[in-house]
């Protein structure tokens, strides 16, 4: 049984909603001003609120206001119900992330279609979605049944890239999205002097290029294909649909783009504060977590030195020291380009 709450001052009208929904077989939560109401929603989780906006204590613009700070209410399917039924008032509540509006008086079954239309998206945009292309495409095809992203385009093409191939060029103006469905892929930056950095690794069922999307700024760094890589190009006008049409999707959507961005800024810190034979630890066990499939006994990866040496941060022939030392120590194995690694606590121990 789905939980409505509805936050009216007039007890009327609040009675009247309660007793139409309770018909419906829906549970109902009453609160008779917007801090109650908030109160309540942050204590019950409703599966959707219905809010008067002209309330004493705290207005309908202000609970959706503090309800939207908290992540476990944020979510929560809106539902303006009011009298005044001017396009300013209606403009506003939609801006603060209302779903719908419903301007007094109304009759049960325009309430009870509202109710339904809406718990039917939040049930879409609740549902999670395997990273690949499968999981991908239900994504698109799920958000594309709601009335404001039925414009997303079906031209989502893979594109095969050729190791070393690049992707997307520092400087370069942002035209996709990118998602890996195959493959390993990373981002670096030029130094002046020709040295690179590498500023992320991809793994099979990771978007990334957004943050220039997001800026509207051409690329800050290179993208290219550590090996043959299977690569989705999603248009950037479904990205900004995706980012700006409806903000539950957008949330929905964060949360699958987001996978990287700790991951970056610990990369950094390590790069500032650490020593090159702790980096090296660090980079290796990051490979690993990276890219370790269903928890093998001794994680192998075939990488280049200048690839480990630009995801370190230090010089090749520091990196090739730093690998002979933990080859000496038993941490690693090392055959050609492929570095095993043997003893996976102890380079956790060094990485601390």
């Amino acid at each position: 049984m789905k939980t409505i709450l509805i936050i009216e001052d007039n007890k009327d009208v609040r009675e009247n909603t309660a007793e139409i929904l309770e018909l419906a077989n829906y549970k109902v939560l009453l609160a008779e001003n917007g801090k109650v109401g908030v109160e309540l929603a942050q204590k019950s989780k409703p599966d959707l609120i219905i809010c008067d906006i002209m309330m004493p204590v705290l207005d309908g613009y202000g609970v959706i206001h503090l309800l939207n700070k908290n992540i476990e209410t944020a979510s929560i399917p809106f539902i303006f119900l009011t009298a005044k039924s001017e396009r300013l008032d209606f403009r506003k509540g939609m801006e603060m992330g209302a779903d719908d509006y419903i301007s007094k008086p109304f009759d049960d079954i325009e309430l009870l279609n509202a109710i339904e239309s809406r718990l039917k998206k939040a049930q879409i945009l609740r549902a999670e979605f395997s990273k690949n292309v499968e999981g991908l495409n239900r994504f698109f095809d799920e958000v594309q049944k709601l009335d404001d992203l039925k414009k997303l385009s079906n031209d989502r093409r893979t594109k095969i890239y050729k190791k070393k191939d690049n992707i997307f060029g520092e400087g370069s103006n942002p035209i996709y999205l990118y998602f890996l469905s195959k493959g390993k892929v990373k981002t670096y930056r030029s130094h002046e002097y020709g040295k690179e950095l590498i500023t992320t690794l991809y793994k099979e069922g990771d978007f990334f290029g957004y943050t220039s999307l997001l800026e509207e700024k051409p690329y800050s760094e290179t993208a290219e294909a550590m090996e043959d890589s299977e690569v989705c190009l999603i248009p950037k006008e479904d990205f900004f649909s995706l980012m700006y049409n409806n903000m539950h999707v957008m949330k929905t959507f964060v949360k699958m783009l987001s996978d990287n961005i700790l991951e970056k800024e610990k990369q950094l810190v390590n790069l500032a504060y650490s020593s090159v034979r702790k980096r090296v630890a660090e980079a290796l066990l990051l490979l690993q977590t990276r890219y370790e499939k269903d928890k093998e006994k001794n994680f192998s990866i075939s990488i280049s030195r200048e690839d480990l040496a630009n995801i370190v941060g230090t010089a090749t022939e520091s990196l090739i020291r730093t690998l002979s030392d933990f080859k000496e120590e038993k941490l690693v194995e090392i055959k050609g380009s492929n570095i095993t690694i043997i003893d996976a606590e102890k380079l956790k121990k060094l990485k601390a």
